[in-house]
């Protein structure tokens, strides 16, 4: 497949195979897993897909797409369409009477809803999912959902104001956030999207299911590692590669919610975590969709799986399945 990825083996990469092998012989035995890749000094060294899946098969990526608005959001602010950081969420919704809400509200920045830090309800804490995931127009919830917490000041994770934020760069660049990502991102990766969501106003779901095949997830995993640049090209700004990869919230769920990935945190998007003595970065959707950046190892590891309902009763278990797969499998290395 001519898709401008390297190829080589884990020998050459000083990997050892035994581990890589071991690895997939455990996840024969994961049901719901469809492919695991491995990129080892910017090289494709193992690739294998499961269940049915092939390497043309695009997979329906949950809240990995968050990481994806993460990056948008970035480009945005590097070609001006975006002030900065600091830029009110208000500017970009004059139909929403500011005056009439929660004067909080009107002080939350573009930099607080990248980090989960805005005040906006963590939907499944605090109830609000349902009401969320069974409305076709959330634009009104930005009056409607109450602010839990001052902006800045407490972690809470947001599908709300992901999908909030994909819509501040469609208006600010003036054009569908798919055509944005196609004209600064994807075209120069040779990525493709044969599918992405739409809520009832039009905007392409910022917060989950963009689809893509895996290859070109590993391909936005290796861009990040590579501080922005893809093929001699500096698709991301390096200054916010690195102000993604920084730690706001030491503390996201309170406690362990994994044994071979901990200490759960955040950044503009993207979670952090450690594997054995690896701090890794990582995108991660629903059912175990994960993307992995590993600097010190200079590897890269893509996960994706089926996605299970939000309510099932062994959503949380099956994702998790995959995420102890990946993380051990970094502990090892």
């Amino acid at each position: 497949m001519n898709d401008g990825l390297m190829i080589s083996t884990a020998v050459e990469q000083g990997i050892d195979p035994v581990t890589i092998d071991n690895t997939y012989e455990e996840a024969k035995d994961l049901e719901n897993l469809y492919s695991l890749l491995i990129l080892k000094n910017g090289y494709l060294i193992a690739e294998k897909y499961f269940n049915g899946m092939t390497v043309n098969d695009a997979a329906r990526t949950a809240s990995v797409t968050k990481s994806i608005t993460s990056a948008l959001a970035g480009i945005a602010i590097k070609e001006n369409f975006i002030k900065g950081p600091d830029q009110k969420l208000k500017d970009f919704f004059p139909e929403i009477d500011w005056a009439s809400t929660d004067p909080r509200k009107s002080e939350i920045t573009v930099e607080q809803i990248l980090q989960m830090r805005s005040g906006y309800p963590w939907e499944e804490v605090y109830g609000y999912l349902d009401t969320l995931l069974y409305s076709s127009d959330w634009i009104p919830f930005l009056k409607q959902f109450p602010i839990m917490h001052d902006p800045g000041t407490k972690f809470g994770y947001s599908n709300f104001t992901a999908h909030i934020m994909g819509i501040i760069i469609a208006r600010s660049a003036k054009q569908s956030l798919l055509s944005f990502a196609r004209n600064y991102l994807f075209n120069d990766m040779d990525i493709s999207i044969p599918y992405w969501p739409k809520d009832a106003n039009g905007y392409y779901n910022g917060c989950g299911d963009i689809q893509m095949i895996p290859r070109s997830l590993a391909k936005f995993g290796q861009l990040y590692l590579d501080d922005g640049v893809w093929n001699d090209i500096q698709l991301i700004p390096a200054e916010w590669v690195n102000s993604t990869f920084q730690i706001y919230s030491s503390s996201t769920y309170g406690r362990e919610i994994l044994t071979n990935i901990r200490t759960l945190k955040y950044g503009y998007l993207w979670w952090s975590g450690t594997s054995g003595s690896h701090q890794i970065w990582f995108a991660w959707g629903h059912g175990g969709q994960m993307v992995v950046v590993i600097h010190d190892l200079n590897m890269v590891v893509v996960a994706t799986a089926y996605v299970p309902g939000i309510f099932d009763s062994d959503a949380w278990p099956k994702s998790k399945a995959v995420m102890e797969l990946v993380g051990r499998f970094i502990t090892k290395i």
